[in-house]
């Protein structure tokens, strides 16, 4: 008897991590000390010399039930955006910059190209994000799971300075609220989606003239990463008062989070593109609408308050970043929550 009866191949462990080498090197930065392989991701902070009290901000998250969505249609190549959008953009909701990320991927059988093809995809997200892939675990879990399936998470770290925090605290009646457009699902809904439709490969194949796509190619669509649009928001001078990164527990959840007691969140269903996905979603699965409100982003992955003096200025920003944003709504005076209508 030896390891690799039990279940757990070494020598494949060494090569999955050759073959992600190239894709983290990419997302180096000048902070990052050492390379892969150590038993500690490290990460200079003494360059950080702009910021009068800087904080540490941190985020961790997965990619729900989006991965067995992978699994069937046998594409890992993007799967790993996702668990690095979840995580920095909580951070970006915060005022901060993501400094590095770590990966920790569980499966059955660690097969080296399809783990190399997962990281590719974390390391996309890094680069999108402009922080460092500091380091990652991969674990072989045999008789846990069954071979062809994993798990991926993350955990990310950033920074801001303590002045620049954004906590909702100075949000007020008045304020305006604009919506930056999302990709799709993102990773948040997937266990009523799979519930909704059969996680075939032949009805992830079919073609829907409303999507323009497959249903397949629509529901794997990464999460977009926000880093770039709110960091221009804050280059161009403008002062983000709230942000909502709109995930599982839709609008009645996320929104609410961002915002201090006795103001509530007015925001106009009419006032964006809802995308033709969750139509096709709601209607196959004869959802009520307050419930897909309730659980998915319904086409807006972040929601940010700001002075309606600053919404030119601010939308120019995030266009700029290559983002779509929308004005959706106001701040009025009530009980703490969020009205559609």
């Amino acid at each position: 008897m030896d390891y690799k009866k039990a279940g757990v191949d070494i020598e494949a462990g060494y090569k999955s991590v050759e073959l992600m080498k190239e894709h983290v090197k990419k997302t180096m930065r000048p902070e990052v000390l050492g390379g892969l392989g150590g038993f500690a991701g490290a990460f200079d902070l003494s360059g950080i010399k702009n910021m009068e009290e800087p904080v540490l901000l941190s985020g961790t998250d997965g990619c729900g039930t989006k991965v067995k969505l992978a699994f069937v249609m046998d594409k890992h190549d993007t799967i790993g955006i996702d668990a690095v959008a979840m995580c920095v953009n909580d951070i970006a909701c915060s005022g901060g910059e993501p400094l590095f990320f770590l990966d920790y991927i569980a499966c059955g059988k660690n097969y080296p190209e399809k783990i190399a093809s997962i990281v590719s995809g974390v390391a996309e997200g890094c680069l999108q994000s402009e922080c460092a892939l500091v380091g990652g675990e991969t674990a072989e879990h045999p008789g846990l799971m069954p071979e062809d399936d994993y798990d991926l998470a993350g955990f990310a770290v950033g920074v801001v300075d303590k002045k620049d925090i954004i906590d909702g605290s100075t949000i007020k009646a008045g304020d305006t609220l604009i919506g930056i457009a999302s990709s799709g699902v993102h990773s948040n809904g997937f266990s009523l989606v799979r519930k909704v439709f059969e996680m075939t490969k032949e009805s992830l194949d079919t073609y829907y003239d409303e999507l323009g796509k497959t249903l397949g190619e629509a529901l794997i669509e990464p999460t977009r990463i926000y880093v770039k649009a709110l960091k221009n928001v804050k280059n161009a001078g403008v002062r983000i008062k709230g942000c909502s990164h709109i995930t599982g527990g839709g609008f009645f959840e996320n929104v609410p989070r961002m915002l201090p007691e006795n103001v509530r969140a007015i925001i106009k269903k009419e006032s964006y593109p809802v995308p033709a996905l969750f139509g096709l979603i709601q209607k196959n699965g004869n959802i009520e609408e307050h419930m897909m409100y309730n659980t998915f982003n319904m086409g807006l992955g972040m929601v940010i308050a700001v002075n309606p003096e600053d919404v030119e200025t601010t939308m120019k920003a995030i266009e700029e970043a290559g983002d779509k944003c929308y004005v959706v709504g106001n701040i009025v005076e009530g009980d703490k929550g969020v009205d559609l209508c």
